[in-house]
């Protein structure tokens, strides 16, 4: 081989590892500065999901006419990471009547969607969708079925 083709090979491994090298740098900044906005995202959905929680709370006491003996927990709130949707889990005691509950909160749901609005002052405001939560329920057949074992 000459001289030349000598150079100009290093210079091509040289400028392949170099091309290398800088994608492998751009990757990592570009994944920390992911990884730094999803945790801020994160903890921006966490605050809303407890202020919707408080609100839905406040909101349920004042205008959510129930059955006497019925109670409502509002036991999750889940939004999506782009704030369109707002899944609002509840727990209904008696568990009998969750459907009963469901349908009274389905008539009331947009007066409802109308006070949280108001309260959040947030651009997009999220659509709440409702449905009971059957943890508690799940957990009791399974405490019966372990209590006869």
């Amino acid at each position: 081989m000459t001289f030349e083709l000598r150079i100009l090979l290093v210079i091509g491994y040289l400028d392949l590892g170099f091309i290398a090298l800088f994608s492998y740098f751009i990757l990592i900044i570009i994944s920390c500065i992911l990884f730094i906005d999803y945790r801020s995202m994160s903890q921006r959905i966490t605050k809303l999901n407890k202020l919707i929680q408080s609100h839905l709370g406040e909101i349920f006491q004042r205008e959510l006419s129930l059955k006497p003996g019925v109670f409502v927990t509002i036991a999750k709130v889940d939004t999506t990471p782009d704030v369109r949707y707002t899944r609002v889990s509840l727990s209904v005691f008696p568990f009998k009547d969750s459907d009963y509950v469901l349908k009274t909160i389905g008539k009331e749901k947009y007066d409802i969607q109308g006070a949280l609005n108001r309260k959040l002052a947030i651009k997009p405001l999220p659509r709440l969708v409702f449905q009971i939560d059957e943890t508690e329920e799940k957990a009791d057949e399974i405490e019966k079925i372990l209590l006869q074992i």
